[in-house]
């Protein structure tokens, strides 16, 4: 895996995400097909992905879709902005616990690029803490083009 590994401040100039939107820490670790991060913001009672008092564990969906633009921008290079994009769906998603406020570990996302072309990508992804597996899944990334698809 590559040995540069961006913080908060490059997260924030890299992805749309902003202020406690921005959910993610750190990068640990990527290179081509994987990306590797780090939050602690599901303990912060402001979260603003929380509900009635709690953050429950589909909102990893959230963290692992954040995880996936920090890969897009780290494989577009310092002199590309990323194609911007949107998650389509999340697939066989399983849920292992209720709930994330509750952990006191750092959460540990995971998503490694499984197929990908100018207008879609799949990414297998995985949220942890202290290595127990809380949520895995996978998602389409629908990439936004400057033109409209074909319809012939």
């Amino acid at each position: 895996m590559t040995a540069a590994f961006p913080d908060r401040a490059w997260i924030l100039a890299h992805i749309p995400h902003q202020g406690s939107m921005c959910l993610l820490d750190a990068v640990t670790a990527w290179d081509t097909v994987h990306v590797r991060c780090t939050a602690s913001s599901h303990r912060d009672a402001a979260n603003p992905l929380r509900a009635h008092g709690r953050l429950g564990v589909m909102t990893g969906i959230e963290y692992a879709a954040q995880a996936i633009a920090v890969h897009g921008a780290l494989l577009a290079g310092a002199d590309a902005p990323p194609a911007p994009g949107f998650l389509g769906s999340a697939r066989g998603v399983e849920c292992l616990v209720d709930r994330l406020d509750d952990l006191d570990a750092p959460l540990e996302i995971a998503a490694e690029r499984l197929s990908g072309d100018a207008r879609t990508l799949l990414y297998a992804f995985t949220v942890a803490a202290a290595g127990r597996t809380l949520l895995r899944g996978r998602a389409a990334v629908v990439l936004q083009a400057d033109t409209p698809p074909s319809t012939s």
